[in-house]
């Protein structure tokens, strides 16, 4: 057995060897989630959207045995902290200040995507080898700080305080299935209040005369992508600047993906003007990205959240996720649920501060989940509205 080694990228991975770790139950269907399969790490590398000049330099860490790959996760050398939604700009700000340099750092991670998922590759022993592995890079090469962001619950728990690891929850908001039969048995599950807020922007944004598609699979043509683009731009442009994808991403997500891919376009006549974009996952919907070329009341909550609820209780689904933040998905079905990251931070003093840091967030945290969800949009147990 080889010890784990650092690769210059996925193409350095088969996608079989690679996949039969990442998403081992696609053999008889759906992957649990899509981010880590190797189409989707390699699309993002392939269009540029991570690589040189990105902030996000891929290298996967491997371990083989007799040639097989046997364990792996996907390693990246982050120079800033972009892209990741578990956020650590306070943490680089004060160990500059202190005289010292957070950037460049390493990340465990799937770039520019807020969902949980698994982040360490392999049986159990050897996801302790690898986050060991990684964190002797970190040392080796004088690296402020280790993240693995949106790592499962399980895997939290077996990584945190192994040689001084953090452990950090975060909160996201979900929507879960309880065994609706339609999007009206969800409903009747609300209070009466939220459930006539939620009809009638329904009602306002149908109002608008659009045309709303939901298309997957062969049914997405390239003229989607194009009109997507732009309203992916234009959402970058509001909220962070510089979108984090190149329009080159878009297409390798057509060409290899677009079976796990979710499109729900709007059209005015014949004209895209609005669109969400979702990946499906085994149970999963995960809302990613949304933009539009002209305003239309209700029509964000309408694509984004009724239409994918919609959709996953018509397949079946379990869950809806969509992304980072957001209260407001309260009002709308959706529950405040935990989220883990891991971290290890090289200086001990500053890692003691960032320890006392994340034991006051986490009960802050905790305390704040079970009030949103005492405020959740659904009738209480005896029936009260």
């Amino acid at each position: 057995m080889t010890g784990p080694q650092l690769l210059d990228g996925f193409d350095g991975i088969a996608a079989p060897d690679w996949d039969a770790l990442a998403a081992p139950e696609q053999a008889t269907g759906r992957p649990v989630d899509p981010f880590t399969t190797h189409r989707f790490l390699s699309a993002l590398e392939t269009s540029g959207s991570t690589g040189a000049g990105t902030g996000w330099q891929a290298r996967p860490l491997a371990v083989r045995q007799d040639g097989k790959l046997i364990a792996a996760t996907p390693l990246y050398v982050k120079t800033h902290s972009q892209g990741e939604y578990i956020f650590d700009h306070g943490w680089a700000d004060a160990l500059d200040r202190a005289g010292g340099r957070y950037y460049p750092k390493l990340q465990i991670a799937v770039p520019f995507t807020p969902a949980t998922g698994r982040r360490f590759l392999g049986s159990a022993d050897q996801c302790e080898r690898l986050w060991r592995a990684a964190i002797g890079i970190t040392s080796g090469n004088r690296l402020s700080s280790l993240h693995a962001t949106f790592c499962t619950a399980g895997e939290a728990a077996a990584l945190a305080g192994i040689d001084g690891t953090l452990h950090r929850i975060t909160q996201q908001f979900h929507w879960e299935n309880r065994g609706y039969a339609s999007f009206d048995e969800f409903l009747n599950d609300l209070s009466s209040r939220k459930r006539k807020m939620i009809r009638k922007e329904r009602d306002t944004a149908r109002a608008s005369g659009l045309t709303i598609r939901a298309l997957t699979g062969d049914a997405i043509e390239p003229v989607h992508w194009d009109a997507f683009w732009a309203f992916y731009q234009d959402t970058g442009a509001r909220k962070w600047g510089t979108p984090y994808l190149t329009r080159k991403a878009f297409t390798r997500f057509h060409e290899t993906m677009r079976d796990d891919i979710l499109l729900v376009l709007a059209f005015n006549a014949s004209r895209p003007v609005a669109g969400a974009l979702n990946f499906i996952g085994r149970d999963t919907l995960y809302g990613r990205y949304w933009g539009c070329t002209e305003d239309h009341p209700c029509l964000h909550f309408e694509l984004c959240y009724y239409q994918a609820i919609d959709w996953a209780i018509t397949r079946g689904l379990q869950r809806v996720e969509a992304g980072a933040q957001g209260e407001h998905k309260l009002a709308r079905g959706y529950l405040p649920v935990e989220t883990h990251s891991l971290h290890w931070i090289a200086e001990q003093s500053f890692r003691t501060a960032v320890d006392r840091y994340l034991q006051a967030e986490r009960r802050a945290v905790g305390q704040e989940i079970e009030v949103l969800t005492g405020y959740g949009p659904f009738r209480k147990v005896d029936g009260q509205e």
